[in-house]
């Protein structure tokens, strides 16, 4: 492979910085496949590090690129048995949260964030309390994954669903572009869900340009007028208008898509609302038969309304039996990190508080 084979006219990451400091020193094509596989392989975060290099090469690396791979820097950390949730701090100070998790089959998920903070507003999320602060680039993105690389994990598959709005942010799409490359972090596009609160045209756009990238839509309720007291979003882009988007997500992939249901006691977990959740579904495309619905117990969060309350087993299992009464394919999602703050933004909030508090 030489240099240029996957250097992009588009957008520079720092790999094709790297590519392209190598080429300014005449180094040969072998020296950028060294320095790929010292970071991807032998798990180097220094260019100082990676005597495999001249030793000319490694200072100019460090000097012209920094001496760290990773240009995040660990802020805060939560750990449980089977969650750990890291907040980064961003080179100009702004932060934002991952979160990895290990599954008892053994493998591992990492829920990474694409915004610090997010300007859509939902009531029951604790990063839009924040506001939006900025996008994050493609390289801040995929740093979050190569520093859990770094330190010993297994990045088995991807999403997006930590703080901010993937799809409204346009480096999400370069970011894509990273993991997947073969030369860099390897994953598959299958292994990888990107979660929106349902932006349609970059909804059609992913399905354009990343087809077997999953896609998780972000519902909460089958009712207009309740979605858009929950997500602000749902005035410019109403549940009739998703569903239509998610139809022709399916037909133009072939590929199943999900549709993320956040259970929160007394708001939206009625038997009514479980069967106009179900009559969305098997509406669309195929009777909804590559629809799949993934029910969340709520985390609580400090900033939610106080009549958001987490909602019991027995109550998820409950709605979840009426949708499958109703020929649809629903599951509920095996709940992390309750402990740990890992619903989205809230180590950032907490960990703000805190620093704003007088000593």
């Amino acid at each position: 492979m030489s240099f240029s084979s996957d250097f992009s006219p588009r957008f520079t990451s720092k790999y094709d910085r790297i590519w392209q400091y190598l080429r300014d020193q005449g180094a040969p094509d072998f020296r950028y496949r060294q320095v790929m596989q010292a970071i991807f392989r032998d798990r180097i975060g220094r260019f100082s590090q990676m005597v495999v290099l001249p030793e000319r090469l490694r200072r100019g690396l460090a000097s012209h690129l920094d001496d760290d791979v990773v240009d995040l820097t660990r802020v805060a950390m939560r750990q449980s048995e089977q969650a750990e949730k890291v907040l980064y701090g961003l080179p100009d100070g702004k932060r934002v949260e991952a979160v990895a998790l290990k599954f008892q089959a053994g493998w591992e998920s990492f829920c990474i964030s694409s915004q610090s903070g997010c300007g859509f507003g939902c009531s029951f999320c604790a990063t839009g309390r924040v506001g939006l602060l900025r996008n994050m680039t493609a390289d801040e993105i995929t740093d979050q994954l190569l520093d859990f690389h770094l330190n010993g994990r297994v990045i088995d598959s991807v999403s997006f669903m930590g703080m901010g709005e993937a799809l409204s942010n346009v480096h999400t799409f370069d970011a894509i572009r990273l993991m997947t490359r073969p030369d860099l972090f390897a994953l598959s596009p299958r292994r990888i869900t990107v979660s929106t609160i349902g932006i349609v045209p970059q909804m059609d756009r992913l399905a354009r340009e990343f087809p077997q990238v999953n896609l998780t839509l972000s519902l909460h309720s089958p009712f207009d007028e309740q979605r858009s007291a929950m997500m602000p979003i749902n005035r410019r882009y109403p549940i009739a208008e998703l569903m239509q988007a998610l139809d022709r997500h399916v037909r133009t992939t072939g590929r199943k898509a999900y549709i993320a249901y956040v259970l929160i006691r007394g708001v939206n977990d009625s038997d009514e609302h479980a069967r106009a959740l179900a009559q969305l579904v098997t509406a669309r495309f195929r009777q909804g038969q590559l629809l799949h619905v993934s029910l969340i117990r709520f985390n609580e969060v400090a900033t939610a309304p106080e009549a958001f309350a987490r909602i019991g087993k027995a109550g998820a299992w409950r709605f979840g039996e009426i949708l499958n009464r109703h020929k649809v394919k629903a599951t509920v999602r095996a709940s992390f990190g309750n402990d740990i703050d890992a619903a989205c933004g809230q180590l950032f909030a907490n960990y703000a508080l805190k620093a704003d508090q007088p000593p």
